[in-house]
């Protein structure tokens, strides 16, 4: 049963009922204080997708555990802050559960389980792509066409049913959340790796422009998760994404006319 809107109470971790536990605005703020620091030192690089596969020396096991820890801190340096007023609510209606750390963390868990299998599969078959691309000469010598296809699909997929659908939900996360809230931790769980899902399902596509880019360019990173935020949280969000998507689409069709 959902709490009642009882006066706030204080929480464990010092939070009223409801805010966004300190821990979740801790770890936004450590994944974007390690992004800068990697940038600004100039490791950045050796972390990226791109190194981890071409350079020959990491094993391909080894690389996706690399990489697949760097993935972590781009999901909560991007993806945690647009998802903060679903935080919040969850926070909220499972005030009054006897283990409410216990929840938001399963809750927490549950979505990041989503997007550490999207990082693993979307690094699985990016590395099929770069032997795809090492053993066609022809294509090796336009690398236009791979990154044009992407744009285009990135900008087309912002008019799909899909992506509203998604949408919709991760803008309105009370008609999600509160007709399903259970209490227990494998119910948040549930909850996490369900709001995970939709995030995913939103978000998937500009997170394979973050592969193109670079998953430790910081510029990408930083306009990504920016627009993410813009999409999912303000009152116009919808309109600028399909405005995005007819840039995007021109963007990719630019590129892959000059690699024609």
């Amino acid at each position: 049963m959902i709490a009642s809107s009882s006066p706030a109470r204080p929480m464990a971790d010092g939070h009223a009922r409801g805010a966004v536990p300190r821990a979740v605005v801790a770890a936004i703020g450590l994944a974007w204080l390690l992004a800068v620091s990697t940038w600004a030192t100039g490791r950045a690089g050796a972390l990226g997708h791109d190194h981890l596969l071409d350079s020959g020396r990491v094993p391909l096991l080894l690389a996706a555990g690399l990489f697949l820890c760097t993935w972590q801190v781009m999901v909560a340096a991007m993806m945690l802050p647009s998802a903060l007023p679903m935080v919040r609510l969850f926070n909220a209606v499972a005030a009054r559960q006897r283990r409410h750390d216990g929840a938001m963390a399963a809750f927490l868990a549950g979505y990041a389980v989503v997007w550490t299998a999207f990082g693993a599969g979307a690094f699985a078959l990016d590395a099929a792509l770069h032997r795809a691309v090492a053993a066609t000469p022809w294509l090796e010598a336009r690398p236009g066409l791979v990154g044009g296809a992407v744009l285009g699909l990135a900008g087309a997929f912002q008019f799909s049913e899909l992506k509203d659908r998604c949408l919709h939900t991760c803008r309105h996360p009370a008609a999600w959340l509160l007709p399903r809230y259970r209490r227990g931790l494998a119910a948040a769980f549930r909850l996490g790796r369900g709001h995970g899902l939709f995030c995913v399902g939103c978000c998937w596509v500009l997170m394979a422009l973050l592969f193109a880019a670079g998953v430790m360019n910081l510029l990408a990173v930083a306009a990504i998760g920016a627009f993410v935020l813009v999409e999912k949280v303000l009152r116009h969000g919808p309109l600028v994404g399909r405005l995005a998507g007819v840039l995007l689409v021109a963007w990719g069709a630019y590129l892959l006319a000059l690699s024609a």
